[in-house]
């Protein structure tokens, strides 16, 4: 039935099926479904562990002191009730598309619409910053191993603080991700599990030589500035935590599903929360909370440099940042392209999105998509003003699943789920209101820019999105 025999409200409000919800035409209908619970674990703990547990000690422990572990701990609990909404979620909606997707199951396909703003904003800023910061490490680890590094005008945008002319190496790592993701999704699994698996020794060795060098004393002055300071630092922390999501993306490329997503999102929550306390620990053992004050660029390969007194470990710590930016930059632009496919599928989009190779069942036009716009963006434009609009298109997400856990409870409480979210309702709405308290502490500048795009996103929607979706024939 056409878009224009029914009422706006019904459009905006109507509901994606969770079984046997119609497919645009010409769109593929599902993906091959490949992926096992450990390689969806690396997903979830290569797109969460990334930089920031590089640096970010030096911007929370001087607002917590030693008791920025319990702020580790309470960033990890803040994050872990959206993880655990999203395995119920994703148990029950085993599709691709992640908030996307289960926002137009329960909240109708305006809020999807909204959703995917949200998302692919994450996801699109994401890939281009995060890329990015790779020359600088590239640079470094070329200059301590080789002792050359690339020429500033082909490692800098034209309107970075310090100019050059291309950002040659982001736009390398967003080709290299492009090809990996065109090959096959399982493919892209195992490379990322290698990867991921590096990273972690990287860690581990972190933990262990700093360890060598702990002094208990260090910790003494746990708590200088109070609960107030724990909570600060936890606010900071959190956002080391948002990349669990891209989890929830491979719906339709997973085996089993409705066990295997939330048991992935419940194991690399826990490694997560394991790596970054431990690191922290042993972190804080070795130097008075007073020095992390200023190693933003270094700080763990500094720590270690004073443990060891040689210049191997900042080396090493390079290596794990480059492997590091590679598996995160690998994991965010899958999960855009399988957002994209989703809406394709849907109608939401040009049936483009939602085209798939045949001999790998990869979408493969969205991906060259995703990486052309992602390579102009990384290449030629600065980003440091957008960092915060990965921040706020997460925690939106995070609230609607959040939200979608109780009300398809409500609307179809009979209908299976792998999984089924511990202490309902209080959990998910717990899970609402740490979301909402840290996109409560955002820049005003960052909301007027965010609804912006939003805006952007539901003025297609009401242009061309809802003349088109699948569901015009249902209705």
């Amino acid at each position: 039935m056409p878009a224009s025999s029914i009422g706006l409200t019904q459009q905006m409000l109507r509901r994606r099926p969770v079984a046997g919800a119609p497919v645009a035409p010409g769109a593929a209908e599902h993906l091959r479904r490949g992926i096992g619970v450990f390689e969806l674990t690396m997903f979830g703990v290569g797109s969460t562990v990334g930089t920031g547990i590089f640096f970010v000690l030096s911007q929370a422990v001087p607002e917590a002191g030693p008791g920025v572990i319990v702020s580790f701990l309470i960033a990890g609990v803040a994050a872990g009730l959206a993880a655990i909404c999203y395995a119920e979620l994703a148990s029950a909606v085993p599709i691709s598309g992640s908030s996307y997707s289960y926002a137009y199951t329960t909240l109708g396909e305006v809020v999807a619409v909204g959703v995917a703003a949200c998302l692919l904003l994450e996801y699109g800023v994401a890939t281009a910053a995060v890329s990015v910061g790779w020359s600088g490490y590239v640079n470094k680890l070329l200059h301590n191993v080789f002792g050359f590094q690339l020429p500033h005008g082909l490692s800098a945008a034209p309107w970075d603080s310090d100019p050059g002319y291309v950002n040659l190496p982001a736009i390398v790592l967003i080709v290299l991700c492009a090809l990996l993701l065109i090959r096959g999704a399982s493919e892209s699994a195992r490379v990322n599990a290698i990867m991921v698996l590096i990273k972690l020794g990287v860690l581990a060795m972190f933990v262990v030589v700093a360890f060598t060098a702990f002094d208990s004393n260090q910790l003494s002055d746990f708590a200088p500035f109070g609960a107030a300071g724990i909570g600060s630092a936890a606010g900071t922390i959190f956002f080391s935590y948002i990349g669990l999501d891209a989890v929830s993306t491979a719906g339709d490329e997973v085996k089993d599903p409705q066990k295997t997503m939330p048991r992935a999102l419940i194991a690399a929550l826990a490694t997560v929360i394991t790596v970054y306390v431990l690191v922290a620990l042993a972190a804080l053992g070795t130097q008075p909370w007073q020095e992390f004050a200023g190693q933003e660029n270094a700080g763990l390969a500094t720590i270690l440099d004073k443990v060891t007194h040689h210049g191997w470990a900042s080396t090493i710590l390079c290596a794990g940042a480059v492997i590091s930016i590679f598996t995160v930059t690998l994991i965010t632009m899958y999960g855009q392209t399988r957002i994209l496919f989703a809406m394709g599928r849907d109608g939401l989009l040009p049936t483009r999105f939602a085209s798939v190779n045949e001999r790998t069942m990869t979408p493969v036009s969205n991906t060259v998509i995703v990486a052309v716009a992602a390579a102009a963006l990384a290449g030629v434009v600065p980003l440091e003003e957008l960092a915060d609009m990965v921040s706020i298109g997460t925690l939106t997400a995070f609230i609607v699943v959040a939200v979608g856990v109780i009300v398809l409870r409500v609307r179809e409480p009979e209908l299976p789920r792998g999984f089924r979210v511990p202490g309902y309702p209080v959990t998910p709405v717990l899970s609402v209101g740490a979301c909402g308290y840290i996109l409560a502490s955002l820049h005003w500048y960052t909301w007027v820019a965010f609804s912006g795009w939003v805006f952007l996103a539901l003025l297609f929607y009401f242009s061309w999105g809802r003349r088109h979706s699948a569901l015009n024939g249902v209705d």
